[in-house]
């Protein structure tokens, strides 16, 4: 259904173009301060390219894991209940609002060589998760899931479930009704979570920084390499990384609002 259109307010249009150009304004300050001259050979250098491509593996792998178990996880949420639900839902969401780092202070706890999950792991299976390329899907994974949950959640939710309902009533299996009738309804929030989730997981910091380190070649993803450049004053180096990952960035926004049916 086409959106009514609405009379033209000055005052609120001015507050909006305010608003938009506070996000506007920091970007073009990135692309009037690259060296674009240079920005090639930097992206294009082995160590840049090392942590492009670490970046891409990890939040594919960690988007992979969201689809895995973060549907489950929501399908549960949005369609059975059960007492604790509201707690479940809280603690599943609480890496959106919780800070990176304590987040990845938290991992180190569980999953670190001493947490009470990681040390059973290493004496039985020598398995180590804390600065190791699997720390950093786990990092990432712990931080960009909630987005999938969330949003798969909200569509799962808004769905008319009475065309569910007639699919069975007219013999339909259940494996049948799933893919015929709830994944196409559904559809849009399940690709707007997974390119959600990637783009999270790849722009993630601080889970990632604390729990799996900065090691060049083995955890350093893009962010922390952006951060290693900034921190040694090579800002030429951090704008060219930084504009990579912007690009990306904007680019997956806009092709999410497409696939959620956005403007």
């Amino acid at each position: 259904m086409d959106q009514q259109k609405q009379p033209f307010n000055p005052l609120l249009a001015c507050l909006a173009a305010l608003a938009a150009l506070f996000f506007v304004f920091p970007l073009i300050g990135m692309i009037t301060g690259a060296p674009w001259g240079n920005v090639f050979g930097i992206i294009t250098d082995k160590s840049s390219l090392d942590a492009l491509g670490l970046s891409i593996i990890a939040s594919l792998a960690s988007t992979v894991i969201a689809l895995l178990f973060g549907f489950p996880l929501a399908w549960i949420l949005a369609r059975n209940s059960f007492r604790g639900k509201a707690v479940v839902r809280g603690l599943t969401t609480l890496p959106m609002v919780l800070p990176p780092v304590v987040g990845g202070i938290a991992l180190l706890l569980a999953y670190g060589r001493r947490g009470f999950i990681g040390q059973p792991l290493d004496r039985a299976f020598g398995i180590s998760l804390p600065f190791t390329l699997a720390g950093v899907i786990v990092a990432e994974s712990f931080v960009a899931m909630p987005f999938f949950v969330i949003t798969v959640e909200s569509g799962l939710r808004s769905m008319n479930q009475r065309l569910e309902d007639a699919a069975r009533s007219l013999g339909a299996k259940r494996l049948t009704v799933f893919r015929r009738v709830t994944l196409p309804l559904i559809w849009p929030s399940l690709a707007a979570g997974t390119v959600l989730t990637w783009a999270r997981a790849l722009g993630e910091f601080g889970a990632t920084i604390t729990f799996a380190g900065n090691l060049p070649g083995r955890t350093q993803t893009m962010p922390l390499a952006i951060y290693v450049n900034q921190s040694s004053g090579k800002m030429a180096e951090a704008i060219a990384l930084s504009l990579v990952l912007v690009v990306v960035s904007l680019v997956v926004m806009v092709f999410r609002r497409r696939l959620a049916g956005g403007d």
